[in-house]
């Protein structure tokens, strides 16, 4: 049987609040406001980098909050940039066992992290190999919507491509055959490399049960190296923006950030920074 583990309720709430003391403005993207007394982060900050409410992530750091899901500790470990070692600890604490280390992982590294925190005003996230989004800057939000909701294989962009077609609105209808052709090819790609009895393999046979139109596709047993480097997606607010797509790649985590930029001096890069205003405003509310 499994060892049953005991949440620490103080060493967590401990381990919480140090670790907020030790992150800077500056380490998360944010602006140090001549007013600021607090030596790190504020809790309404930190709460707001693991996408929670200030009254939760508060009573964890006063010893009174109920037990962390795993979700919620993943989250977390992001939002305070943890490494490897300081988010098992973190588990631990919660009283979960902590995730079997990969050479594949869903955690984001904290370097990860810092540079998509500068990339706050452009559309970017970091991607698994199996398209499932971890992190998102407000502008990659408000153009795609909060991608890190998702249970299941719905996680995966070319899953819901398939099976959602509300997955297909950031992209012009005309655009579709093409971005069908590419999903499809990406799964392939994940489904060679890890295998038939991987969760990506999984993913195809639900896939081809589900989807005529990727089973056709599937058929054809086409394979591309990317994505197209130039993408067209759209906005209900700002119309449809002609964009270029840059890769960072993770080797030891496996996992890729994907950066949205636009040709300065073009209508696509202004109404790209409106987007980015929209971006800014909408976790302002939500805050």
């Amino acid at each position: 049987m499994p060892q049953t583990r005991v949440m620490d309720r103080a060493q967590l709430a401990d381990f919480l609040r140090r670790r907020r003391a030790a992150l800077q403005p500056e380490d998360v993207g944010l602006r140090r406001g001549s007013r600021r007394r607090t030596s790190g982060l504020r809790r309404e900050e930190v709460a707001a980098l693991c996408d929670m409410s200030v009254d939760y992530y508060s009573r964890l750091e006063q010893s009174r909050g109920p037990q962390p899901s795993e979700q919620m500790l993943a989250a977390i470990a992001r939002g305070l940039r943890l490494t490897l070692d300081e988010r098992d600890h973190l588990f631990r604490l919660a009283g979960h066992t902590a995730p079997t280390r990969a050479l594949r992982s869903e955690h984001v590294s904290p370097g990860l992290m810092r540079v998509l925190d500068r990339l706050a005003d452009t559309p970017a996230q970091v991607m698994t190999e199996l398209g499932e989004t971890l992190a998102q800057t407000p502008a990659a939000r408000a153009l795609f919507g909060d991608e890190t909701r998702f249970d299941g294989f719905m996680r995966s962009v070319g899953y819901r491509w398939f099976m959602d077609l509300r997955a297909r609105d950031v992209y012009p209808s005309e655009d579709h055959p093409l971005h069908s052709r590419a999903f499809t090819a990406d799964i392939r790609t994940a489904y060679a490399k890890f295998g038939a009895r991987s969760r990506a393999g999984a993913m195809v046979d639900a896939l081809l049960a589900e989807s005529p139109e990727f089973a056709e596709l599937w058929e054809e047993h086409e394979v591309r190296g990317t994505h197209s480097r130039e993408k067209r997606l759209q906005h209900p607010e700002v119309g449809v923006m002609q964009m270029q797509c840059q890769f960072l790649i993770d080797p030891e985590q496996g996992q890729t950030l994907l950066v949205l930029t636009a040709t300065p001096g073009t209508e696509s890069y202004e109404r790209l920074q409106l987007l980015s205003v929209i971006g800014t405003q909408e976790i302002s509310a939500g805050r």
